[in-house]
C-alpha cells in the first residue's frame, strides 16, 4: 500500500467527480460520508480548468480527515497516445500544485495511453513527465495503466523494478477495473491473474476504479476480491459525479448540481461499498 505524505497508510476509499457540475461548486455530502467508515480515501478527479475549485476540494477533504488522491483528468483526450497530453499534465502539476495546499497523493493523468501504446512508448513518455512532477513533489506519483487502466502487461513491463524502462523509485501502478475491462496483452477481459502480473512487476500497486460498469464479461467483482486479498487499496466509482447514473448518492450532481442534502443510493452503493 503506498504511504501517503504524512505518512499514514491510505485506505480504501470512493471517486468523486465534481469538475463537470455548476462550475465545481458542489457539497459533497461529507456528513453523510462519514457515516461509512471504510470509507477512508477519496479520489478527486480535477479537469485542468478547475484548479481553484479543486483548491477548495481537497481542503475540504482534508478537513473531514480523508486521505486525497487527487487526479488530473481531461475527459477529451482519455485513452490518448500523444506523449504532449502527458506532459501537459506533468506541467499543470508542476503549475500547481502548491495552490492546491499540497499533503496529498497525485495521481499524474487519468487513463493516459491506449490499447495499442507499447511499453517503450509508455515509459519514455512517464520518465519526461515525472522528471517535470519532481520538480514540486517528491511523494508517490500514482501512474493508471495505459488502455483506460487496463492493459497489465504493457505497464508491468515498463515499471518492471529490476529490469523496467520506468527510472522513477517512487511509483505506483493504478488499475481499472469495470465489466469492459480488457488486457490486450493477454487478448482477454482482465483476470485476477492479471492483478499477480501487477504485483509482480515490484511495484505498490492499487485499483483506482471499479465498479459494474461497461458492457463486457469481466468479472469485476472477483478480480477486485482477489486485490483485496492480496493487499491492494481498492477505490470504487463513484460517490458521485458520473453523468450515467453510477452514484453511491442521491440526487447526482448532474439531476442537482446545487442539492445540499443526500441519500444514499442504495443498491449501487451497497455494491461498491461492500467490496470496501
Amino acid at each position: 500500500m503506498p504511504p501517503s505524505p504524512n505518512n499514514t497508510t491510505l485506505g480504501n476509499g470512493v471517486n468523486i467527480q465534481p469538475s463537470y457540475y455548476n462550475n465545481g461548486v458542489v457539497d459533497f455530502g461529507w456528513s453523510l460520508m462519514e457515516k461509512y467508515s471504510n470509507i477512508l480515501s477519496v479520489r478527486i478527479e480535477i479537469e485542468p480548468d478547475k484548479a481553484g475549485a479543486a483548491a477548495n476540494w481537497i481542503a475540504a477533504a482534508m478537513d473531514n480527515n480523508y486521505q486525497v488522491i487527487a487526479t488530473y483528468h481531461k475527459y477529451t483526450v482519455l485513452g490518448s497516445d500523444d506523449p504532449n497530453e502527458l506532459i501537459a499534465a506533468a506541467t499543470w502539476w508542476r503549475n500547481n500544485y502548491q495552490n492546491l495546499g499540497g499533503g496529498f497523493l497525485i495521481n499524474l493523468m487519468n487513463e493516459w495511453g491506449s490499447h495499442h501504446i507499447s511499453s517503450t512508448d509508455y515509459a519514455n513518455a512517464y520518465n519526461q513527465a515525472i522528471t517535470i512532477v519532481r520538480e514540486v513533489y517528491d511523494g508517490p506519483i500514482i501512474i493508471d495503466l495505459p488502455g483506460w487502466g487496463q492493459d497489465v502487461d504493457t505497464a508491468a513491463n515498463a515499471a518492471n523494478i529490476t529490469n523496467g524502462l520506468i527510472n522513477d523509485d517512487n511509483i505506483v501502478l493504478s488499475a481499472h477495473i469495470y465489466k469492459s475491462s480488457w488486457n490486450s496483452g493477454t487478448g482477454e477481459f482482465f483476470a485476477p491473474a492479471d492483478i499477480d502480473t501487477l504485483i509482480a512487476s515490484g511495484r505498490p500497486c492499487l485499483i483506482g476504479e471499479f465498479g459494474p460498469v461497461g458492457n463486457g464479461t469481466c468479472n469485476w467483482s472477483a478480480c477486485v476480491d482477489y486485490a483485496s486479498q492480496q493487499g491492494l487499496i481498492v477505490i470504487g466509482w463513484c460517490w458521485n459525479g458520473d453523468g450515467n447514473g453510477n452514484n453511491m448518492v442521491t440526487p447526482s450532481w448532474k439531476t442537482n448540481p446545487t442539492a445540499k442534502k443526500f441519500s444514499i443510493n442504495k443498491a449501487y452503493f451497497n455494491t461498491i461499498y461492500n467490496k470496501l
